[in-house]
């Protein structure tokens, strides 16, 4: 999750990997998946590079799942 300000000052976390978009029209505009949309006071950069940020952070999957017809049986 990234912590984010909206324009009345108050904070909120929202879901990085729900992000579909972020535009600046000059505010910045988060779409997600579900097109929910929040305008937030950080820069479109800001948001990009706290999203990156939480995707650095996160330790990648276990392992590649593996299929039946993968195995060597």
């Amino acid at each position: 999750m990234i912590k984010l300000t909206r324009f009345n000052g108050a904070t909120f976390y929202l879901n990085a990997t729900h992000i579909e978009t972020v535009e600046a029209t000059p505010d910045t505009v988060i779409t997600l998946f579900n097109d929910r949309k929040y305008i937030v006071k950080e820069a479109a950069d800001e948001v990009a590079q706290r999203v990156r940020n939480f995707y650095q952070a996160v330790p990648p999957a276990a392992s590649t799942p593996i299929l039946p017809d993968d195995t060597d049986e």
